[in-house]
């Protein structure tokens, strides 16, 4: 017999969902077939038979979690050792040199932002004998290192949460892009120590007919080059930060599947038009979940435009390893005095989240000022 292991995907994620089995049990394929579609946290991906045979077993069902690497497929025929990714997958895919037994990716995180479990072999059967995930565990050892303690602790906190917590109705376990999100704001909390200011734009000036989005971005570009510690990476375990020469930003979108942020890839160096093609561009395949993983990798600072749906004011979450957020509310009207007269001006509200452990409170504040001044045509 031949077994077919779940390839990489080429996102370096450590494990999809079963989103739908193209085959079962008995039937007879030929190389190239597609066998399931995979889901992943960036999108759904189709994956290909790798030799002609007839099918003996299928690995999950339906909503099951397969580990990257894990058997997914099993063919009748003489015994073979398992099979591994060739490129197999749509779209000729490179396998992944490296091998995550435990992690997740953050949500428009770049590559290095997997999360990587350290844990020894004991506390890692430990985890599994008291149905602990890693990847939600704060660890309290030498270098990230999870240590037996710190699963018994976590495992205390389900157990009180379980027994005190009673979910009225249908119960659902999240799947796909929520439950990467999920894990993705889990880290959030407990590694960022966010700040978050607001204040208000008087874009009296723009036009109803502009872009505000794009406006936004000229603007967040010109706030880096007054405060360039707001678009960097930091990493929290060795105390180092990388300021970024581009600047890579990361555009959230609201989907019924659950949120997306594909990333403008050096915005400082494109206009207004081509800008907004790409905007719509990811708009399409966000939609249609065609979107390329590595157009959901890289970003170096993140705008929110929650306003176009409703809300004033908020505390955007930052996804480390960036630093910085600024989130957009809903545009208002309201009476202001200028030059000693009252006068109806349309207002946008701003609300900037950023990592206190590597952004002062003078770079975020001069940051959101000069974010201000590019809005209000003052620069």
């Amino acid at each position: 017999m031949k077994i077919f292991d779940l390839p990489d995907l080429g996102e370096g994620l450590a494990e999809a969902e079963i989103h739908e089995w193209h085959v079962k049990v008995g039937d007879t394929v030929k190389v190239d077939q597609p066998l399931v579609t995979m889901e992943t946290a960036k999108a759904v991906v189709e994956v290909p038979s790798p030799q002609a045979g007839k099918i003996k077993k299928l690995y999950g069902n339906k909503g099951e979690i397969i580990k990257t690497h894990s058997p997914l497929v099993e063919f009748e025929g003489e015994h073979d050792s398992p099979q591994k990714d060739k490129g197999t997958v749509v779209g000729n895919l490179e396998e992944s040199t490296t091998v995550l037994d435990e992690g997740d990716m953050i949500i428009g995180a770049p590559k290095q932002a997997t999360l990587a479990v350290k844990a020894m072999p004991a506390v890692r059967a430990l985890a599994k004998q008291l149905n602990v995930d890693l990847s939600l565990v704060s660890p309290s050892g030498p270098q990230g290192q999870i240590t037996a303690e710190d699963v018994k602790k976590h495992a205390s906190l389900q157990t009180n949460h379980s027994t005190k917590t009673k979910m009225p109705g249908q119960v659902e376990a999240l799947h796909g892009v929520r439950r990467a999100m999920a894990m993705a704001m889990t880290h959030s909390h407990q590694e960022v120590v966010p700040v978050t200011i607001i204040d208000d734009a008087d874009i009296t000036h723009i036009t109803a007919n502009s872009d505000i989005t794009v406006s936004l971005i000229q603007a967040m570009i010109a706030g880096i080059k007054a405060e360039p510690a707001l678009n960097a990476w930091y990493d929290g375990k060795t105390l180092e930060r990388c300021l970024m020469k581009d600047i890579n930003l990361g555009l959230a979108m609201d989907t019924e599947e659950g949120l997306f942020v594909p990333v403008l890839k050096n915005v400082e160096q494109k206009n207004p038009e081509e800008l907004r093609n790409q905007i719509n561009e990811f708009k399409k395949t966000v939609k249609a979940r065609t979107v390329a993983p590595s157009e959901l990798q890289g970003a170096t600072i993140t705008l929110s435009n929650f306003g176009m749906i409703a809300g004033r004011y908020a505390t955007p979450i930052i996804v480390p390893p960036m630093v910085a957020i600024l989130g957009c509310g809903r545009l208002r009207e309201e009476p202001r005095v200028i030059n000693g007269k009252i006068e109806v001006r349309k207002i946008i509200p701003l609300s900037l989240t950023f990592d206190h452990r590597s952004v002062t409170g003078g770079e975020a504040t001069r940051f959101l000022g000069a974010l201000i001044k590019k809005l209000e045509n003052k620069a």
